[in-house]
């Protein structure tokens, strides 16, 4: 083999290692400190001209998140180290997570460190998987999108299994 091949050869092989490297930091720094979560904004109003007037008795839906009666106030573990515990729901969003931080604690080994969000959006609870590395799952689905939880639902987290109840 010539020194040129030999040296192209070695060349590839430290780009190739320096890009597993590279690959392996950005892993640690994504599960480390997460991924920037975009906050949901509402689509634009159509313009009053085109939209038609809505009857006096029909109540105006609103894009901003509140809750009303049918909303559900609480969120039960229903499996898990933590079973039976219930958190009372906060007016917005609930983080979840592995971090200090989040609203719900989840300490396994299946959980990353900000793994998901609930957020009350339109009168309804909405989970949001926040690139977490196991997933997040909804009667059994991955959630891959933003995704209503509507009342009594099981949503699992790493092996903490909870239900949103009124």
């Amino acid at each position: 083999m010539s020194e040129l091949t030999l040296l192209v050869l070695q060349l590839g092989f430290l780009l190739l290692l320096w890009g597993f490297v590279f690959f392996v930091i950005y892993s640690l720094r994504s599960d480390l400190f997460g991924q920037r979560a975009r906050r949901m904004v509402p689509a634009s109003p159509a313009p009053a001209a085109a939209a038609p007037a809505a009857p006096a008795t029909e109540p105006v839906a609103r894009a901003d998140p509140h809750a009303t009666a049918a909303t559900p106030r609480r969120l039960v573990i229903t499996k898990g180290p933590r079973e039976g515990m219930e958190i009372d729901l906060p007016s917005e969003q609930l983080t979840i997570g592995r971090s200090s931080e989040s609203g719900l604690v989840i300490r396994d080994d299946y959980t990353s460190t900000h793994h998901a969000r609930l957020m009350l959006w339109d009168e309804n609870w909405v989970i949001q998987d926040l690139d977490s590395t196991n997933g997040t799952f909804l009667d059994g689905a991955r959630v891959t999108l933003p995704t209503a939880v509507p009342a009594g639902t099981p949503v699992t987290i790493g092996t903490t299994t909870f239900e949103l109840r009124r």
